[in-house]
Order: C-alpha cells, then sequence, then structure tokens
C-alpha cells in the first residue's frame, strides 16, 4: 500500500462536488471519518495537513463502479488477477468492480464467490464483487447453485460470454432469483443466429470475407427474454448492447413498466464496424462493432436515460492471443484505466449529457442495479468513504505500455484525450494518487 495516506479520515477541500443522488453540483469539501462519508459542504473540522486533499479545479465524486469487468481468476491469471485488475481499477478511478463468472473453474457456488472477494480483501485496493454463474459450467442446462451463492455474497447471476439459449431454462433461472431479489445479467446472444460470427453482419463482412453476427443475434434473445420477464418481474439486466433494435426493444420494455435495465461500453459509443478493415485484433469484440446508425440510437438511449450503466468489460488476453489470425483471436479488450476519457470523449464533449449524468450513470445507478447502494454509489452521510477526484480537462495520449493491467488489446492506444483521475479514496484511504504512480 505504499501510495496511500494511512488514515481512515480525510477532509477533501475546494473541488467541484457532484453526486448525483442527492443533487449536490458546487464547490464544496467532502469530509471523511472512520471510513465513511461524514459530511459534505463546508466542514468547521480542520485536520492536519497530511490528512486534507487539495481539489482545486477538479471533479470530486462517489467513487466509480463497474459492475462488468474479467479479473481471469482463477485459471488465466497470466492474462489478469485479481490483484492487478484491482490496481488497474484505482488507477481507473474504480473503487468498485463486479467479477464475471467465465473463469476456470466458473464461478458457480459460495466456495468460488468467497474466493474472489477475499482475494479482493487481500488485494485492498478496490472493493471487488463476484457474479455467480447461472448454469452449471455455463452450459445453460442446469442451474446454478444460487441461493448459496447469494448467501455467500454474490450480487447477481450471469452466464456472461454465453447467452442462455433454452427459453426453459431461463425463465427457471428468472423466478429462482426473484427469491433473492438478485439481478439476472444476460448476455444477449441468439447462436443459432449468431452461428461463427465474428464482427457486424452485413456489407464490411462481406467485404472483409469475415463471418458476420447478425444484429438479431443480440435482439431477438433481449426480446424474449423481456416477454419471460412480464409476469415474472424480476431484476432484469442486459449486458453491453450494441444495437438501435436493442435500444428500441428495452425503450418500450421501460415504457411498459417491465424491470429491466441495460450498460453500454466505451467502445460502443466511439468506434464502428469500418475500424476492423486492417484486421486489427483489438477490434475484435463481442458484440462486435455495429454502424455509425447504431453508435447514434445508444448515444441518444444514454441521454434519454433509457441506458442504465456504463461500463467497460475489461476483457484482458495474452499479446500471443491476440497476434492470431482475425477469425481465431479471442474477443475482447481491456478498458479500466481508459474509461473515463472515452466516456467523455463519446458523452461530454459531444454535448450527449452533463457531468453530472455521466457520473450516475458511473455511481449510484450500478449501485441500485446490484443492490450495494445501501453503502455505495453517494456521498449519503454513514455510507463508504469511496471518492474518485478527477481532472476533466487533463489531456493525455493513451499508451497501453504503461497500464498496471497485465493485459495491452487496447483498440486506443496512441489516442489524444481529456480527463484524467489523479486519485482514487476507497474507505478513506488514497489506494491511487497520479502524483505518487
Amino acid at each position: 500500500m505504499g501510495n496511500k495516506i494511512n488514515t481512515n479520515e480525510l477532509l477533501i477541500k475546494n473541488g467541484r462536488v457532484i453526486d448525483p443522488l442527492n443533487e449536490i453540483d458546487s464547490v464544496c469539501d467532502v469530509l471523511i471519518e472512520a471510513g465513511k462519508i461524514c459530511e459534505v459542504g463546508k466542514p468547521h473540522k480542520e485536520l492536519p495537513e497530511e490528512k486534507v486533499i487539495d481539489a482545486s479545479g477538479k471533479i470530486v465524486c462517489p467513487g466509480f463502479i463497474d459492475m462488468h469487468v474479467h479479473f481471469r481468476e482463477p485459471g488465466d491469471e497470466e492474462e489478469e488477477t485479481i490483484r492487478s485488475g484491482s490496481h488497474a481499477a484505482v488507477a481507473g478511478g474504480y473503487t468498485s468492480v463486479v467479477c464475471m463468472p467465465n473463469t476456470d473453474p466458473t464461478i458457480q457456488d459460495e466456495t468460488s464467490i468467497e474466493f474472489v472477494h477475499r482475494m479482493g480483501r487481500q488485494t485492498r485496493k478496490t472493493h471487488v464483487y463476484a457474479m455467480g454463474a447461472l448454469t452449471k459450467d455455463r452450459k445453460g442446462v442446469e442451474l446454478s447453485e444460487m441461493g448459496l451463492m447469494a448467501g455467500a455474497g454474490a450480487v447477481g447471476f450471469t452466464d456472461d460470454g454465453t447467452g442462455l439459449q433454452d427459453a426453459s431454462v431461463m425463465r427457471k433461472a428468472l423466478k429462482y432469483a426473484s427469491m433473492f431479489g438478485l439481478v439476472v445479467s444476460q448476455h444477449c446472444q441468439d447462436n443459432s443466429l449468431a452461428g461463427n460470427g465474428v464482427i457486424n453482419a452485413g456489407f464490411n463482412s462481406t467485404l472483409l470475407g469475415l463471418p458476420g453476427m447478425s444484429p438479431l443475434a443480440e435482439e431477438l434473445m433481449l426480446w424474449r427474454d423481456i416477454q419471460l420477464n412480464k409476469s415474472i418481474k424480476t431484476k432484469y439486466h442486459a449486458q453491453h448492447i450494441s444495437t438501435k433494435g436493442s435500444v428500441d426493444i428495452i425503450r418500450r420494455a421501460k415504457q411498459e413498466g417491465i424491470p429491466v435495465t441495460c450498460e453500454v461500453t466505451p467502445h460502443h459509443l466511439l468506434l464502428n464496424e469500418q475500424t476492423v478493415a486492417e484486421y486489427d485484433t483489438n477490434y475484435k469484440m463481442n458484440p462486435p462493432l455495429r454502424t455509425e446508425e447504431d453508435i447514434a440510437a445508444l448515444k441518444e438511449a444514454v441521454k434519454e436515460g433509457v441506458i442504465d450503466a456504463l461500463i467497460t468489460d475489461h476483457a484482458p488476453h495474452l499479446q500471443s492471443e491476440k497476434e492470431l489470425e482475425f477469425l481465431y483471436a479471442p474477443f475482447g479488450i481491456i478498458g479500466l484505466e481508459s474509461a473515463l476519457p472515452l466516456f467523455e470523449k463519446a458523452l461530454i464533449e459531444d454535448g450527449i449529457i452533463e457531468w453530472s449524468e455521466l457520473i450516475a450513470m458511473l455511481t449510484c445507478r450500478p449501485a441500485e442495479i446490484l443492490g450495494i447502494n445501501d453503502t455505495k454509489g453517494s456521498f449519503t452521510k454513514g455510507k463508504w468513504g469511496d471518492v474518485t477526484i478527477f481532472d476533466p480537462g487533463e489531456k493525455w495520449q493513451i499508451d497501453v505500455n504503461k497500464f498496471i493491467s497485465k493485459a495491452r488489446n487496447c483498440p486506443f492506444h496512441g489516442w489524444n484525450v481529456k480527463g484524467r483521475v489523479s486519485c482514487t479514496i476507497v474507505g478513506g484511504e488514497v489506494r491511487y494518487s497520479s502524483e505518487r504512480n
């Protein structure tokens, strides 16, 4: 912990404090005592100089929450570990992350949930949560031990990386999850339509001679699940949506009062299907990059509030794997350390939303979906002293060779961006400082 101030008592002064849940957006101070939020405003209490952080010219907000990361432990620790991923997370301003269960072995019982949580506590960087698999070995046939995982602290269930193909099994999963009040998070992909696709289906895939993945593969499963959930009304979350059709389906479902939430990544807001023209596997992801029309629909959905959360889908891979031919290279890119400036570029610079709305999608909204809003996601008195401080105007160049993550599979290498995290505080302790790293 060489980069932290060894105290659970801090005073953050002179920053632009933005707390969407409590409708705060003003220059003021934040006082943390015993690791918890104590006061927001102009506290009369004075602390020693070593316990004061001057945030002049910066934004101070509740700690970012990423509800969709892959830390590859257990099984593929050479790609990323809970330790290395946690270090990357705080460098990106994230004070809480949720690990997906598509590890080897699968996170599908109380022991594996407890393992992830224990490794996160031992690392002492960010809060580390886990989702458990919906079905055993993520095969979509038999439900996992959801009750035992809920008891061990799982924040939801998903077969992420694989859509649950069998409608009857999905219906049972929704019913069972409703007993625990936990979210079912779905990778919407109908394999009968996706086939062996590696990029978006259309003229571009034909031109490049690569198998395409139809947008209908995402939209059909999403529509099916929403129909299944009409009467059950479980918390249902659509992962990394990428098409205009998906936006339309979710918008209608919300208008009908069906409990559905969704998330979007920076790459689906910034990159289109044309970027794969050079066969660079850093642009290979699932769901694939779509059209400019899809990007415009996603941004409009963010503006309308149809999209609830911003996530990275941080998916580390070995360089040797990403150097394979496009057909055979794995899907996925990393994103924890570059997410903030990319979201700023996609949503703030383009005038889609204001900072308070963007921060809500990184804090209180994912906290509510995950059911951790009693302790995370805002500066309400008594909640964890988790704080992200960043300079929205600082210009820098993304350099994957300087990333803390073990992986380097990022398509944004060399991009000139604005917005940089200067300090990440977890439970009143500075877990990352740009001045010390």
